[in-house]
């Protein structure tokens, strides 16, 4: 039975400090909330605002969960609105059904395979060498993970996925123009999506180990549900790479209803 639990960090705290520098640890620290040992279940998590004052991650795991380590080593042990949220997630599974629209949230490294980066990093470096080197090692050679850096590029990744993930993103809603402006404006609505947050993450996995840099970008909007069970699917195993670091994890919400002009 999946569980989604929302914990509390207290960043004034060392402890708190050192989990949110560095996804690797703070991966380690959630996965230590789990009984069976080693973890062999998807756990997906993410940030979910990091302040000065409060920091609050969403994990969703495959067993029932104990915080309880974070809570002491870097939260607010005995205090009100200290304690970790953790709620049966099957009901939300349960209410996807074709054509239903839900609001969403997603943090994810969107990312594109090419042969031959054109600024490689010391691992591609790597890599590139030992193909020069052993050209018959790797008869078909995989391609090298790239960050798409725009925003045009990393919402065109995420619309071009949703379908194999069970969704759609419509058009969203085009309110009418105020009095006085030209209704036929050249630009339409669009999806219903867009990005609220980017980010560069740096980040090493050992003290003297090599550096890691993910490329992040957070989505919301709006989507409608065109394959209940694929969408299901993705919203226990995520979407996109480096879920370990904190990405892939697509949360769903109520569609906000639209105030109208008498109320």
């Amino acid at each position: 039975m999946p569980y989604l639990s929302k914990i509390a960090l207290n960043p004034r705290r060392r402890k708190a400090v050192s989990l949110l520098s560095n996804p690797h640890r703070l991966h380690a620290a959630i996965l230590a909330g789990l009984a069976v040992q080693p973890v062999t279940e998807r756990v997906l998590w993410r940030l979910e605002n990091n302040t000065a004052h409060r920091a609050e991650i969403l994990v969703l795991t495959g067993s029932r969960p104990s915080w309880q380590h974070l809570v002491d080593e870097a939260g607010w042990p005995g205090a009100d609105g200290g304690e970790p949220l953790i709620a049966d997630y099957t009901p939300l599974l349960e209410r996807i059904a074709r054509g239903r629209e839900f609001g969403f949230r997603l943090t994810a490294n969107p990312v594109q395979s090419v042969p031959r980066p054109a600024k490689p990093s010391e691992q591609q470096n790597e890599r590139l060498k030992t193909r020069t080197e052993r050209p018959d090692a790797d008869r078909r050679p995989r391609g090298f993970r790239v960050a798409h850096r725009t925003v045009a590029q990393q919402l065109a990744w995420l619309i071009d996925r949703a379908e194999r993930h069970g969704f759609t993103i419509p058009e969203a809603s085009a309110d009418a123009p105020a009095p006085g402006l030209d209704e036929d404006g050249p630009i339409g609505p669009g999806p219903a999506v867009s990005i609220v947050s980017r980010d560069i993450l740096r980040f090493s996995k050992h003290r003297d180990g090599p550096r890691v840099t993910l490329s992040t970008a957070t989505f919301e909007g709006r989507l409608r549900v065109t394959d209940p069970d694929a969408l299901r699917s993705t919203l226990l195993g995520g979407i996109g790479p480096a879920k370990g670091y904190g990405q892939g994890l697509l949360t769903l919400a109520p569609v906000r209803a639209k105030a109208t002009a008498n109320g």
